[in-house]
């Protein structure tokens, strides 16, 4: 969930400095800078379950998995965000002057809410491909049994993929992993949040 603060624009600089000593996370949107609100509890069951088997899929191989707390850097568009998970390939690469800054994922998912589902799929993913690095979107819905997959096959063509049984298994392009939607989704109670 992200709530807009007061609107006044910021340098990226002036953003780390406010980020480094501030309690909550924020995200930076050329100038803008957004409060990332609180997860529910389906949202944080979502990214743990999509995160934990990630993880433990790519042990031992030449990536490194990341949850939440990770911050990213997009320079094309000036963006700094917090993916809910995000997939990096080895070695890491740090933004230029920082040791918190991740500028080369391979894979970014992101768990949907009311509030974010408009700007993740559009202002968010338009920053993302700006990557060169970057191969593979994943969004997860939150409320409803729902998988979005964008898979980059060439310059500037993506594969659209969608799921929504239980039974149906999702597989990766961008790295070695296949997850059972049902698996995504462990744990999740859809009556408990609107």
């Amino acid at each position: 969930m992200t709530i807009a603060q007061e609107q006044r624009y910021y340098s990226p600089e002036e953003y780390l400095e406010n980020e480094v000593n501030s309690q909550e996370r924020n995200d930076y949107m050329d100038g803008r800078i957004i409060l990332m609100a609180g997860g529910t509890p389906n949202h944080n069951q979502i990214a743990g379950n999509f995160y934990a088997n990630l993880n433990f899929a790519l042990k031992r191989q030449p990536f490194r998995v990341f949850v939440t707390d990770q911050r990213l850097w997009i320079p094309d568009k000036k963006v700094y965000t917090y993916p809910d998970v995000m997939v990096v390939a080895k070695p890491l690469e740090l933004q230029e002057g920082r040791r918190d800054t991740i500028v080369n994922p391979v894979m970014v998912a992101e768990v949907l809410s009311n509030s974010t589902k408009s700007n993740d799929r559009d202002e968010k993913f338009a920053a993302y491909r700006t990557i060169s690095t970057f191969k593979e979107y994943v969004l997860i819905d939150q409320y409803t049994m729902h998988v979005e997959q964008y898979s980059k096959t060439d310059n500037n063509k993506w594969i659209f993929s969608e799921y929504e049984d239980g039974n149906e298994t999702i597989s990766l392009t961008s790295v070695p992993f296949e997850i059972l939607l049902a698996d995504i989704y462990d744990n999740v109670d859809f009556g408990i949040e609107d």
